[in-house]
C-alpha cells in the first residue's frame, strides 16, 4: 500500500476570511502608525504560518485498510468498513476519511492515538447491479486552525458486488416433472403453514416480519412457512419470456429471496449457467451473485 510522498494542500473557504482580517489589520497599522496593530497584525500572519507544518504533518504515518465490503441490493445501502491506522507515535487529529466521487459520504475521525486504530463505516446507496472495485480512499484534514487543508489519496483495493433490486410477484414458482424429462409449470405455491420464525434476510418483504417480536424488543425476525409442494423449485431466467431482461433478474431475486425464506431448496438457470438446488447462506448469496454479474 504505497502512499503520495507529499500530501496536497489547498486553502479551505475560510482562509478568504483570514486574507480580509489580516488586510484590515494591515491597514489599520499603516493608516494609524500604531505599534500595536502592527504587533497583532504580525502575531496573527505568524500563528497561521506556525500552523502550516502541523497540517502538513497531521496525515503522517496514517494507513487505511478498506476490510470486505458485504453486498447489497440496487437501491439499499453499501457500507464499506476502514481501518486507519496510526503508525505514528503523536496524537493526530481531525482527519476525515472519504471515497473519490463519494466526498458527501465522508466520516471525521477526530483523534487518532499514536500506534493505535480508528475505523469508520462510510455508507452510500448502492447503483445498478454488478461488481465494483473500490481503488483508493483519500484521507484530509484541516487540522488545527481550518484555513488550509490537506489532502493524501492511499491506493486500497476492494470489490464488493450490487445484486438486482427485488421486484416482482412474492409468490413461488413450483417446478413439476414427469417421467419423459422436465416439464417446467408455472404453478403458485399458495397454502403454505406457518413453521416458525427465522433471523431477517435483508431484502424480504416487511411483511413476513414477526412485528409482534420487534415490539417486545427483539431483533428483527421472518415468519417462515413449509410449503405444501413437494419437488424441487427450479427458477428459470427463460420461464419469464414476458418480461424486460432486468426486470427477469429482479423477479428472481425476489424468488431467491422467498424460496431461502421458506426453506425450499431451489436451483437457478440462466443462459449459459446452470446452480445446482441448494439450500442455505452460500447457496442464496452463490445464486444472488450469479444474477448480479449475469450479462
Amino acid at each position: 500500500m504505497r502512499t503520495r510522498s507529499l500530501p496536497l494542500v489547498y486553502p479551505t473557504k475560510i482562509f478568504a476570511g483570514l486574507l480580509f482580517v489580516l488586510f484590515a489589520m494591515w491597514y489599520a497599522s499603516v493608516s494609524q502608525n500604531n505599534a500595536a496593530s502592527y504587533l497583532l497584525l504580525f502575531f496573527t500572519l505568524a500563528v497561521f504560518l506556525v500552523s502550516i507544518p502541523h497540517t502538513l504533518l497531521n496525515l503522517n504515518g496514517l494507513r487505511i485498510t478498506i476490510e470486505s465490503v458485504k453486498p447489497a441490493f440496487a437501491g439499499k445501502e453499501i457500507a464499506v468498513p476502514i481501518e486507519v491506522l496510526n503508525q505514528s507515535r503523536r496524537t493526530r487529529h481531525g482527519c476525515a476519511v472519504t471515497l473519490p466521487g463519494r466526498e458527501e459520504t465522508g466520516e471525521l475521525v477526530d483523534a487518532i492515538g499514536g500506534g493505535s486504530a480508528a475505523r469508520v463505516t462510510l455508507r452510500f446507496a448502492a447503483e445498478t447491479r454488478g461488481e465494483y472495485e473500490i481503488v483508493q480512499a483519500q484521507l484530509r484534514s484541516s487540522y488545527p486552525l481550518g484555513f488550509l487543508a490537506a489532502s493524501r489519496s492511499i491506493a486500497a483495493r476492494q470489490r464488493y458486488v450490487v445484486y438486482p433490486a427485488p421486484e416482482g410477484d412474492a409468490r413461488l414458482p413450483v417446478t413439476g416433472s414427469n417421467v419423459g424429462g422436465l416439464q417446467r409449470e408455472a404453478l403458485i405455491s399458495e397454502g403454505d403453514d406457518y413453521s416458525g420464525v427465522r433471523a431477517y434476510v435483508p431484502g424480504e418483504s416487511q411483511r413476513q416480519i414477526d412485528w409482534k417480536a420487534v415490539a417486545r424488543g427483539q431483533p428483527l425476525m421472518t415468519k417462515q412457512f413449509t410449503a405444501e409442494a413437494g419437488d424441487v423449485l427450479w427458477l428459470d431466467f427463460d420461464a419469464l419470456p414476458f418480461l424486460q431482461h432486468e426486470q427477469r433478474l429482479s423477479q428472481l431475486a425476489l424468488w431467491i429471496i422467498e424460496a431461502e425464506r421458506a426453506r425450499r431448496e431451489y436451483g437457478l438457470r440462466l443462459p449459459g449457467t446452470e446452480i445446482s438446488p441448494a439450500s442455505g447462506d452460500v447457496h442464496y448469496h452463490r445464486c444472488l451473485r450469479a444474477l448480479a454479474l449475469f450479462r
